[in-house]
This record gives structure tokens, C-alpha cells and sequence, in this order.
């Protein structure tokens, strides 16, 4: 039955010789994983979207206002576009790109982002460094996010038990913006302790979410491992059989981070994920893993909530629409998207250079004549505005797929 589903999806844009291919692969998903069918065609686009919870405003959104966000995420079969910024420049592309689709956006920060941020030859004993450049980036995206008029998630990725040092300084600096302002700096952090035993992982996540709690700032976990390598996290080559959650390990997470007081949480579950992007047929998602853990869980609550989790999806990049489509009817809310781009930001900074190479090759001279200056060409403001003006496009792309185009029907 998923042969044929998966047959009647795809059929009608191969070729004959890239049917043969096909089939192999599919009888061998079959037979080989048993994750069960896949439900009938996918339709998103017809149903209209509900008004946004009152609490919900343009800016940075965090507490309850993130966790009606992501509610109306979820009801609404939508998931928002999260991508790892370095710049204002990248940061300026995410809120661009935001306004245009008419969506909300996340905008999330790697240890080395923060690092880049701050200055690469800036101290960073400590972690001195990544604390700075992260800290110093959401000061500036909560300056100007809702000049954009769109609402923002202010997110960190991925951190390994090694890299806690920079999670404990943002979580000083956390505290520090609440006591002040009666909000969390940020509105997320992620921890990712996916490569150690199930215990260890969700020990360390609940101590994590106990201190978070208090100050209403949203953990993001992981379970299983993306592979793939990406920002300093390198799992090429993980074992395969880790790159694909169980329901039963979900359903252990759930359990213990909901005893936190005001703990809210989200779950970035491994269902054959790969960061970066690869040739076809290198990389096997398998989106119903979800459906199926949130059934197992529903039924284990057995309170009608036919999906009682959120889902984060890791590797987004050069994933197919059909795949981030069947991902976000299970509930999953967001999606990270920074390989691809990365390569938008730089074709664009190339394109730019392809276009004025000529008037690129010194200060003075250029097709237009020898005492010619180029100054307005060479002005580092150009070829930088041609990568973000690339970037947000790309995101508006993305937002597509994520059926994200549109969703702010802000409450009257």
C-alpha cells in the first residue's frame, strides 16, 4: 500500500528510466522499515486560516504569546521557517523575507554564529565570545523585529553536552533581560544530547527546562540523531538505525518534561533527517514515524488530542515538498532551512559581482571610461544587499512549501 501511494504521488513526473530506480527503492522501504501507510493526498491551501491569538503581536514573541504561536501553527498545518543567522545582514534577509509571505519566522543562533557575531579574534575563553555575539544579535533583533510587522521566535540551535558553557551564560543573560523587563531575552533555546542514552538525554533536558520555566522560555530537544554535518556538529557517520525516533522514546520525553511546572517543549525527532543538502535518493525520510508517535501518545493521554506534541523538523534543505507537507500534518512546527541558504546568500553576492565584474576590477576605471570611479560599485552595502534580497527569496520558497504564505490574520 505505500508502494502504490508512493507511486500514485510521484509517477507523473518520472521518466522511464527513472522508474525502474524507483521501485527498487520503495519495495525496499517497505519491506525493510515498518512505519505503516501513509494517509490519502495532501491538500493545505483551501482552508482558511483562524484569527491569531490575541497575544500574538509583531516583534519578538515569547511565553504564552509563543505558545499560542505555535498552537495556531499546528491547528492551522503550518510550520515556520527558522534559520541560523551570522549578520544583520542575514538577520535583515529573515525579517524581509517575513513580511513579504506574510508569516512569522524564527530566527535562531549556533554557537559559531555567535562567535562570528561577536568577531572571530574576540576572546572566547569561556565561551566569552559565543555568549557576546549570540546576546548581542537578538539585542538587535528585538530593536528592529517589529518594524517588520511580522512575529518573531528568538531561537539558539543545536548545543551538545561539551558546549553547555555558552547555554548557561545565555540562560545568565535570560534571567538578567527578565528581572528587568518581565520577558526572557530569548524566546527558545535548544539542547541536543540526541548521541547519549535516552536517560541521560532527558535527565539533563528536564534539569535545563526546571530553570527555564521560571523565566517562560521554551526548550527545544532532540531525539535520535541528524546526521549530516552542519555548524560544528559533524554525524557523517552515524549509524543509520539512529537516524529514526521511536514512539516509545517520545512518549518517555513527553512524560518527563510535562511535569515541569510551566514547562513548554518541542521535540526535534529524528525521521531520517540529514543536515545539508544531497544528490536524490541519498537521503530517506520518513515523515510517518511522526504520525505514528502521535498516535501512540494520544492514546497513551487518552484525551481526544490527536496530536498532543510539536514536532521541529532538522534538515530541512533540499527536502521535497511532499515530505515537509506530510511532516506538518503531523504536527510539526518548524523547520530549519540554512544550508540552502547559505547558497542563496552567496549566488546572490556572486550573481552581483558576475553582473559588475568590470566595474569591480580597481577604484578608478571601468567600461564607461579610464578616470571613471566605481566607488558605488565597490561599496561593500551592494554586493551584500544582492545576498539578502537572494536570501529572502529563497525564504519565501520556503515558506511555500511550509504552507506558511499568508497565516497572519491577527486578531481584531
Amino acid at each position: 500500500e505505500a508502494l502504490w501511494d508512493l507511486l500514485h504521488r510521484r509517477i507523473e513526473n518520472l521518466s522511464l528510466s527513472q522508474l525502474g530506480p524507483m521501485l527498487f527503492s520503495a519495495t525496499a522501504l517497505v519491506s525493510g522499515l515498518n512505519v505503516g501507510p501513509r494517509a490519502g493526498t495532501i491538500t493545505m491551501q483551501t482552508k482558511t486560516v483562524t484569527p491569531l491569538p490575541a497575544s500574538v503581536k509583531p516583534g519578538v514573541v515569547t511565553g504564552e504569546a509563543l505558545w499560542d504561536l505555535l498552537q495556531h501553527a499546528k491547528e492551522n498545518k503550518y510550520a515556520i521557517p527558522a534559520v541560523n543567522v551570522v549578520s544583520s545582514c542575514s538577520i535583515s534577509s529573515c525579517l524581509e523575507a517575513a513580511a513579504k509571505y506574510g508569516g512569522p519566522m524564527i530566527v535562531q543562533f549556533s554557537r559559531g554564529g555567535g562567535q562570528f557575531i561577536a568577531g572571530k579574534t574576540a576572546d572566547n575563553a569561556d565561551d566569552a565570545a559565543c555568549i557576546a555575539g549570540s546576546v548581542a544579535g537578538a539585542l538587535h533583533v528585538r530593536q528592529v523585529a517589529e518594524l517588520y510587522g511580522v512575529p518573531v521566535i528568538l531561537h539558539t540551535d543545536h548545543c551538545q553536552r561539551s558546549w553547555l558553557p555558552w547555554f548557561d551564560g545565555l540562560m545568565d543573560a535570560n534571567e538578567k533581560y527578565f528581572k528587568a523587563n518581565g520577558e526572557p531575552l530569548f524566546s527558545s533555546h535548544m539542547l541536543d544530547l540526541s548521541e547519549e542514552p535516552l536517560e541521560e538525554n532527558v535527565g539533563t533536558c528536564k534539569e535545563y527546562l526546571q530553570r527555564m520555566a521560571k523565566c517562560n522560555i521554551l526548550l527545544e530537544m532532540e531525539l535520535g540523531v541528524t546526521g549530516g554535518e552542519e555548524d560544528g556538529v559533524d554525524n557523517t557517520d552515524i549509524d543509520s538505525s539512529r537516524l529514526y525516533t521511536q514512539p516509545e522514546e517520545v512518549w518517555e520525553v513527553y512524560q518527563q518534561l510535562s511535569s515541569v511546572p510551566n514547562g513548554r517543549f518541542t521535540v526535534a525527532a529524528a525521521f531520517g533527517n540529514v543536515h545539508g543538502v544531497y544528490a536524490p535518493g541519498n537521503v530517506d525520510l520518513q515523515p510517518q514515524i511522526l504520525h505514528n508517535t502521535q498516535k501512540y501518545i494520544s492514546e497513551k493521554l487518552g484525551d481526544g488530542d490527536p496530536k498532543p506534541t510539536c514536532f521541529v523538523f532538522h534538515g530541512g534543505s533540499g527536502s521535497s515538498r511532499e515530505d515537509i507537507r506530510y511532516a506538518i500534518e503531523a504536527g510539526t512546527i518548524k523547520m530549519n532551512i540554512d544550508t540552502d541558504t547559505q547558497w542563496a546568500f552567496w549566488d546572490g553576492v556572486r550573481e552581483y559581482e558576475a553582473k559588475y565584474h568590470d566595474y569591480l576590477q580597481g577604484q578608478i576605471g571601468n567600461p564607461e571610461g579610464e578616470t571613471k570611479p566605481n566607488k558605488k560599485y565597490y561599496d561593500p552595502r551592494m554586493a551584500l544587499r544582492s545576498g539578502e534580497e537572494a536570501m529572502a527569496k529563497r525564504l519565501c520558497e520556503a515558506a511555500e512549501d511550509l504552507n506558511c504564505i499568508d497565516v497572519l490574520n491577527w486578531s481584531k
